[in-house]
Order: C-alpha cells, then sequence, then structure tokens
C-alpha cells in the first residue's frame, strides 16, 4: 500500500474547526500548565500567580474547605459545589486547574470521581478526567475514560487520552483512540506517551494506513497528524516489492490482530 499523500487541509476535510479544536481552546492554564502531567503543588503553585486577589483568595478558601471535609456531607458536598463555580470565579482559562486541585485536596477516589462525572457538567468531567493520574492509581476509573472516548466532545476526548490513559488503556483500546483523535480533529500532542505506545505497532500501522485509504478514496484530506502517528510506529506502509528474505527464520513481526 503507498503511503497517503498529505494535501493541505480545507475547511471541509475537519467538521471541527480550529476554533473549536482543543489546539486552541482552554484545556490548559493561562500559562501552558497543562492540569494533567503538572504535579498538583506545581500546578498551584502556577495558578496562585495568576489568579487575581478575589480570585485567588476564593481559591485558598475553597481548597481548605475540601481538605476539611473531603467526604459528601448530605446530597452534596461543599466542595462539589466549589467545582460548579469554578468557572466564574477564577475565570475560563483558569477553571480545569482550579478544579483538579479542588478535586486533589478532597482526595477523591475513583467512586467519588464517577459519581461527579456522571452528574457534572461537560467542564466538570473535563476536570475529573484531567484529575485521573493524580488521584487513582490502578486501572479502576477506565470506565469514565471509556465514556469520554465516546463521545465527540473534543475537549472531552482530549481530556480522556491524558496520562491516566497512556497508563491503563490497553492496546486494542488505546488504538481506537488515537483513531478517535484523528476523527474528530483532536490534535494528537493531547496523546499522553504517544511516541512509546505507538513504537513498534503494527497493528496501529495498519489500522492508519486502513484509515488514510478511506478518506483518499472519498477524496477527502490525510490529517498531517495521520503521518506524524505513522512515522512513530516505525512501520509506515510502503509500496508493494518482492517477500523479503527472513532474517534468522522469524517471521514479519507485525501481523494482523485477530
Amino acid at each position: 500500500m503507498t503511503r497517503p499523500r498529505v494535501t493541505p487541509a480545507t475547511p471541509e476535510a475537519d467538521t471541527t474547526g480550529d476554533q473549536a479544536s482543543p489546539r486552541t481552546r482552554g484545556d490548559r492554564a493561562a500559562d501552558g500548565t497543562a492540569p494533567a502531567p503538572t504535579p498538583p503543588t506545581e500546578l498551584h503553585r502556577h495558578l496562585a500567580e495568576r489568579l487575581e486577589g478575589a480570585a485567588r483568595a476564593w481559591l485558598d478558601r475553597a481548597l481548605e474547605e475540601a481538605a476539611a471535609h473531603p467526604g459528601t456531607h448530605g446530597p452534596i458536598s461543599v466542595w462539589e459545589l466549589r467545582l460548579a463555580e469554578a468557572g466564574r470565579r477564577c475565570g475560563l482559562a483558569h477553571a480545569d486547574a482550579a478544579r483538579v486541585l479542588i478535586l486533589h485536596a478532597a482526595r477523591a477516589d475513583a467512586d467519588t470521581l464517577a459519581r461527579v462525572y456522571h452528574q457534572g457538567t461537560a467542564d466538570e468531567r473535563r476536570a475529573v478526567l484531567h484529575a485521573l493520574p493524580h488521584l487513582v492509581p490502578g486501572p479502576d476509573a477506565l470506565p469514565l475514560v471509556e465514556d469520554a472516548l465516546r463521545t465527540n466532545d473534543t475537549r472531552l476526548l482530549a481530556a480522556a487520552v491524558g496520562p491516566y490513559s497512556a497508563r491503563h488503556l490497553d492496546a486494542h483500546a488505546w488504538r481506537h483512540a488515537v483513531l478517535k483523535c484523528l476523527f474528530t480533529g483532536v490534535a494528537v500532542d493531547h496523546v499522553a506517551d504517544l511516541a512509546r505506545r505507538a513504537r513498534g505497532d503494527g497493528e496501529l500501522a495498519r489500522m492508519l494506513g486502513d484509515y488514510a485509504e478511506e478518506r483518499t478514496a472519498a477524496g477527502r484530506t490525510v490529517p498531517e497528524d495521520l503521518h506524524r502517528v505513522l512515522a512513530l510506529t516505525e512501520s509506515a506502509p510502503s509500496a508493494p516489492s518482492a517477500p523479503a528474505t527472513p532474517t534468522h527464520g522469524t517471521d514479519h513481526p507485525h501481523g494482523k490482530e485477530s
């Protein structure tokens, strides 16, 4: 199979567009700090340096409340109310980071995070996904990631392919997450640990090649990010040639999955 040719992007080729893409929307703090991979102590320092006095005081109170009353008290805990207020109090550019810090201060476990996720707004769901690597050491929260990956909300998808997914998604689900990013226009820069997980993955290379062929056959452009990921697999498809002479009696290392 010939490696697909990259052609300039057109408005038709990407229905999300730059305006709606995670490349340009607020899933990082204003200084570029990403909530998921940044340790909470450092995230707090960055945020405190950038908030105005009233917003900084509100965040300090919210974190104190969450630390003092981490469990649920009554129908809803005080710190959950603060999650809902974060955008108004800290500004949209800082809301994700503020919510992650509140969740961390509340020591939310997998069950609590699942409740917040399923009862929350899209912004609160995104914050839960960003908080997972800080709060859930094992795969217990994977159902939340899987739920987010079924959506077409590009900011939710970008949060879903962060460090937690890199650690815990199995190969099959992770490959489909990468394809979902390409399909929806989410930049693969959001895919945590992409180079390591894509390296030598012949099945991912096959899936990328098939997707590129489908788009080419339909007269649509092939996303530039596809070639970037394809190169990382170290097994980019090439034009058919004479069968290679086996080395040391081994078969081709990248057979198609059953």
